[in-house]
């Protein structure tokens, strides 16, 4: 096998879905995985398989790929830039139920407008802000009824995301977010329906959150999508073992800064991204946890810097002969700080399969 190559164990990857899945089934509510981590009709199948409902998408390109495959309950989580309801539409009249989402007036209007023009009632979500990390509106804001207002018939629900809860490592306090992040999605449901109109999807979700609620009272779906691999940052949040990660990056070290203590690989940054998530939590990874091909970590061994094709792996402490240890040639595998960001380097994943061998999974790339 050339490198660098995206490895997928299969065998983790099914365990780490079955467990989301569990965990979905024990709180009484649906899930719905976001793709955007994988984009690859396989782990699709082994999701639908295992009991989602519908998928979640990042993008409308993911969406046709998923519709394509046979998922036809679709929600697109990115609130719609009215350029794109042409695509939307074309979606929706091929039989596809997809979503949208909006968190802003003019968006609804938008929505609404060119539903109108062409004779077609979208479903619409309000995307919710439970906790400042990124968009949406706040619960108690005047703006939230004042958009169910204008979706009208279009609304059918409401959905939020709590962002922050990649930044903690506590079990109370991923508890006390993933409380949050429901209970302030719920009392927006309820405000609406208050109001006199239709809201009947609540919908929440983040991996750390999935996995550290305590109830999931008022909440229709959940929604997570790194699960499906985690990452060195799932692992520091504390979500995780080390060894329940499914993807790495096969690289070979093609030489030495002997005095350095550096060992040479050819993957750089363009295979495992430039992403740096670790680096702000209680343990920096640098670009990557390095093991052995076998999939082994390797205490102490970290891909601490990277070039385009070049990545640099030092041991954290202390002196090692790397290249007696490391000869040109060997093979390494190395652990990624953000699945998302690392697949999208690649086009295929290479999966491992229970009985030893190894098939290619194509990835979508692109908008």
């Amino acid at each position: 096998m050339d490198t660098p190559a995206a490895l997928l164990d299969v065998v983790k990857m099914q365990r780490n879905i079955q467990r989301m899945q569990q965990r979905a089934n024990d709180l009484g509510v649906r899930l719905r995985p976001h793709v955007k981590t994988h984009k690859c009709a396989e782990v699709v199948a082994a999701q639908v398989a295992a009991g989602a409902h519908g998928v979640t998408v990042s993008t409308l390109k993911e969406a046709e790929y998923c519709f394509d495959q046979g998922v036809r309950d679709i929600l697109y989580a990115v609130a719609m830039a009215p350029h794109k309801l042409p695509q939307a539409l074309a979606l929706r009249r091929r039989g596809c139920a997809l979503t949208l989402i909006t968190d802003s007036l003019a968006g609804a209007q938008a929505i609404v407008d060119f539903g109108d023009q062409h004779e077609e009632t979208f479903a619409v979500m309000i995307e919710i802000d439970c906790d400042g990390h990124r968009s949406g509106v706040k619960p108690h804001d005047p703006l939230l009824l004042e958009i169910a207002r204008r979706l009208g018939d279009s609304l059918t629900g409401v959905l939020t995301h709590a962002g922050e809860s990649y930044g903690l490592d506590a079990t109370d306090a991923l508890q006390a977010i993933a409380e949050q992040e429901r209970a302030r999605c719920v009392e927006a449901a309820q405000r609406i329906r208050s109001a006199g109109l239709r809201c009947d999807q609540v919908s929440v979700g983040s991996t750390p959150t999935a996995l550290s609620a305590a109830n999931l009272d008022g909440v229709t779906e959940l929604r997570a999508g790194v699960y499906a691999f985690f990452d060195l940052v799932m692992h520091n949040i504390g979500v995780c073992r080390i060894d329940e990660l499914a993807l790495s990056v096969l690289t070979t070290v093609i030489g030495h800064q002997a005095e350095k203590g550096w060992i040479i690989t050819d993957a750089g940054w363009m295979a495992m991204s430039r992403d740096r998530g670790t680096q702000a939590q209680k343990r920096d990874f640098g670009y990557g946890q390095v093991c052995d091909e076998q999939g082994g970590v390797i205490e102490g061994l970290l891909l601490s810097s990277a070039n385009q094709e070049h990545g640099v792996a030092q041991f954290d402490t202390g002196q090692v002969d790397v290249t007696a240890q490391f000869p040109l040639g060997t093979r390494l595998r190395i652990l990624p700080n953000h699945a998302c960001a690392t697949g999208t380097q690649f086009g295929t994943y290479y999966a491992l399969l229970e009985n030893g061998d190894t098939q290619p999974w194509e990835r979508l790339r692109g908008w």
